[in-house]
């Protein structure tokens, strides 16, 4: 029966682990060990930070919304529950968006959101 050399595999799994440390300094990016010990922690903190980047935009989002709604005279929550009574489909990065660029569309949502909420339509 034939030998099984399993050089291919461990030069395929070396190469794997070096290329994914390309550019990383010293001998974090040449040698074997420690480019490991550094790929895995940057892989750690890839996933991590995904998730925090995602906590950071919704709180932005929800900031700007709030500026712009008090801008027309109403907080955050009234307008998140006016439009949710109003059958609003509308996610906060979109509504954050058309808060920042088109201000008399999200005028017309805040107006929307008013009269769903039962408030006093100021102009």
């Amino acid at each position: 029966m034939a030998r099984v050399t399993r050089g291919p595999a461990t030069r395929a799994r070396r190469k794997k682990i070096m290329k994914l440390a390309k550019g990383y300094q010293n001998a974090r990016g040449n040698t074997l060990r420690h480019a490991k010990e550094a790929v895995v922690k940057a892989m750690k903190d890839n996933y991590r930070d995904r998730k925090l980047r995602a906590r950071d935009f919704r709180a932005l989002w929800i900031v700007r919304i709030n500026a712009a709604s008090r801008a027309h005279g109403m907080n955050y929550s009234r307008l998140i529950e006016g439009l949710g009574k109003a059958g609003v489909e509308i996610n906060r990065k979109m509504l954050a968006q058309l808060a920042v660029t088109e201000a008399d569309a999200f005028g017309k949502l805040v107006e929307l959101a008013k009269s769903q909420a039962g408030l006093q339509a100021t102009a």
